[in-house]
């Protein structure tokens, strides 16, 4: 059997690639493999986003958790990093995410916590890998059960005001909640502040989540903002684990100029953990010259917010993030939180008495062109040498300039050709002539 965990839990085409029978197994599995640990019987925090499969998978997942003799607390909808606060906040062994995050309404997915909040690792998603392939053994003599968790919402909500550096009175803010999880939630968390919000894409019909909004689209908010008179915009993707922002001028901000933001105030603080930050190979050139000029320590990963937080807890370092808009404040959630990092950004730039524009320039942005190949097969990316070459030659032009980072795709039969340069167009004609490159060696 192929491994069903991917680096963000299991996803795939709902009915299709995740079935009820696959969510009962699952919810079965990790009774066994998670039971062990705990006395008495093993609690799950159940969440899910706003998908039309979300509710037949969340009750067949249930039933599995119950059939293993475990007890389930159904939170509704709710975010990723709210299951994750609820997790720890009710002590429980497990929580359990229903949601494909930005993936399309069709995908779903079923992620674990365990109960310290962070994702499993990879030993325990393996055991219960197990426990599937061994099937039905060792049922516990009685079944567990299951109850609706009230409050859940409310517990999160002053978790987030909690977090907050100062009121957010006076201010207007464009929300874009992707129709996903955060469309109940998303705007109370501002309003608690004293915020005026304008939500939108908050009218989930289980068919429209990520469609045309969210953080794959901040260019969106950007544009109510504009068109508003507003100070800010949030985009959530689907399951509100990350956030991008729009100044008041219609720009969007990205998770790398948040994390500059936030790094070089919590360095003068004195919060910022041996002054250090995590970033990834895909984070900009401008956020490393930043943090050198700050004195500020960046250690790089993979792409992915699992393994930036991987390294955080291997480093010590209290703060991480992506450009794609996860940003891992540890000091306050053990995942990519959107509305926890909305929070932190903007209140930050109220308690300074200043803009997000002028927070967003704490790094210079290079510019950044990222160009996807098709190929064969991206394992061969690896002995292709006049790819390499070429990669070489380009990089000899830019010097310091600029930078290249060519991988081939995790999840698709692509090669990811990425530029940066103090120039755009330059950037795009190096980034389109390795492209081209790649299309002639393994196209």
């Amino acid at each position: 059997m192929a491994r069903l965990f991917g680096t963000d839990g299991i996803r795939g085409v709902a009915g299709e690639d995740l079935t009820a029978d696959l969510a009962f197994a699952l919810g079965r599995a990790a009774v066994l493999a998670l039971g062990s640990e705990v006395d008495g019987r093993p609690s799950f925090v159940v969440g899910r986003d706003t998908r039309a499969s979300g509710e037949l998978l969340e009750k067949a997942l249930v039933a599995g958790i119950c059939e293993g003799g475990g007890d389930a607390m159904l939170a509704g909808v709710q975010t990723t990093p709210a299951v994750a606060f609820l997790t720890v906040d009710l002590s429980a062994t497990s929580g359990v995410v229903i949601s494909a995050s930005h993936n399309p309404p069709e995908d779903n997915g079923i992620k674990f916590f365990g109960q310290t909040g962070y994702k499993l690792p990879d030993k325990v998603e393996d055991e219960i890998e197990r426990e599937l392939e061994e099937g039905f053994r060792d049922i516990r003599s009685e079944p567990g059960t299951f109850r609706v968790l009230e409050g859940a919402h409310r517990r999160y909500l002053d978790h987030l005001r909690r977090a907050a550096e100062a009121p957010l009175v006076g201010w207007r803010i464009v929300i874009d909640c992707a129709n996903g999880a955060a469309s109940e939630v998303g705007a109370d968390a501002l309003r608690q502040l004293g915020a005026e919000v304008h939500p939108i894409f908050d009218r989930p019909d289980g068919t429209n989540i990520n469609d045309g909004c969210g953080a794959l689209h901040p260019d969106v908010a950007a544009h109510h903002v504009v068109r508003l008179g507003a100070d800010a915009g949030v985009s959530l993707d689907g399951d509100a684990d990350r956030a991008l922002f729009s100044d008041a001028t219609g720009n969007v901000i990205d998770g790398d100029q948040v994390v500059a933001a936030l790094a070089l105030s919590m360095q003068e603080d004195g919060r910022l953990t041996g002054d250090r930050i995590v970033a990834t190979v895909m984070s900009n050139l401008g956020l490393m010259q930043a943090m050198d000029v700050a004195g500020v320590d960046v250690r790089t990963t993979a792409v992915g917010d699992r393994y930036v937080l991987e390294e955080m807890l291997a480093s010590g370092a209290v703060l991480g993030g992506e450009p794609s808009g996860h940003v891992i404040l540890a000091e306050h959630a053990t995942t990519g939180d959107g509305l926890l990092a909305a929070v932190k950004f903007l209140s930050l730039a109220a308690r300074k008495g200043t803009t997000l524009q002028h927070l967003a320039a704490s790094m210079p942005r290079f510019p950044q062109v990222l160009e996807n190949v098709p190929v064969r097969d991206r394992s061969e990316l690896e002995q292709a040498e006049p790819v390499w070459e070429a990669v070489r030659a380009v990089e000899a032009e830019l010097g310091r300039r600029g930078r290249v980072l060519v991988r081939a795709s995790g999840t698709e039969p692509l090669v990811r050709v990425m530029v940066e340069s103090d120039s755009e167009d330059e950037a795009g004609r190096y980034a389109r002539a390795i492209a081209e490159c790649v299309r002639a060696v393994l196209g």
